[in-house]
């Protein structure tokens, strides 16, 4: 019996750029799941407790950095989940701060896919295997 596959939630509110890297991560074997704004990432997140999450900071009803914050500071997701920042914004202050809230790797767009899934085999390689969503 194989295991369950990692879960990979990706949020991010331009509809093409969430299903170009919806469909590259899928093809690696990754479970995707979507979000097009906050409010839903952050509901996602509770329900589906994805084993990394791909974050863009300018989203609808809730920005990147309150769904982080909330990440961060709520029982139900305290567990180790890290959080890949990928956004235009490249100013000094917006690294600070993504260190500041604990994002786990910062990525500016526009950026290779192969940046995207160079980070998410980094973060799987710091994750203890007993805390990834599935696996034990």
């Amino acid at each position: 019996m194989s295991s369950p596959a990692i879960k990979i939630l990706i949020a991010d509110d331009e509809e093409v750029v969430l299903e170009i890297m919806a469909r590259k991560i899928s093809s690696q074997g990754y479970e995707v799941i979507t979000a097009s704004d906050g409010q839903e990432a952050w509901e996602k997140i509770v329900r589906e407790l994805p084993d990394i999450i791909i974050l863009d900071l300018n989203m609808p009803k809730m920005d990147g950095w309150a769904v982080l914050s909330q990440l961060r500071k709520n029982p139900p997701t305290k567990r180790w989940q890290p959080v890949i920042i990928v956004s235009a914004q490249n100013e000094l202050g917006n690294f600070k701060k993504g260190v500041d809230l604990e994002a786990d790797h910062y990525l500016i767009k526009p950026c290779p896919i192969e940046s995207i899934l160079k980070a998410i085999r980094l973060m799987l390689s710091l994750i203890p295997q007993r805390d990834i969503q599935g696996h034990v």
